[in-house]
């Protein structure tokens, strides 16, 4: 059962566009924090962050299951496996100011057992640890 991996295709549909990520699909398997406040399976606060984009991108490569796919500009797109059966979810971020908008969202399936609010929570901690 090792080694096994469920990729999958990337999404055609990330990166920025009009200055915003993605929105999240209806299934409560993606936290972002440009969806609607009101929409509490899927909002979550942005990160404050006054680091510089390469900051963060060291900071990403640090982490194990971690991939830096794209950082160009203002934004940085990582895939993150999961440690058993190597699930990908892909996470975005956005900085505007001081400020980092973040989308995280499971690749497969419909529910993720709030994993994704749980990596987002551990990215807030861990960026904002290495002031």
């Amino acid at each position: 059962m090792f080694g096994i991996s469920f990729s999958m295709r990337r999404p055609a549909n990330l990166g920025v566009k009009d200055g915003r990520l993605a929105p999240c699909k209806r299934s409560p398997n993606c936290v972002s924090s440009q969806a609607d406040p009101v929409d509490k399976e899927h909002y979550i606060a942005p990160i404050s962050f006054s680091g510089t984009m390469e900051d963060l991108r060291r900071a990403i490569a640090e982490l194990e299951l971690a991939t830096i796919i794209e950082a160009k500009g203002d934004y940085l797109y990582a895939e993150f496996r999961t440690p058993f059966l190597r699930f990908v979810d892909d996470v975005e971020f956005l900085k505007d100011e001081d400020i980092l908008h973040v989308r995280s969202a499971s690749r497969l399936g419909r529910r993720d057992f709030k994993a994704n609010r749980r990596r987002v929570e551990q990215l807030r901690a861990f960026i904002q640890a290495r002031r």
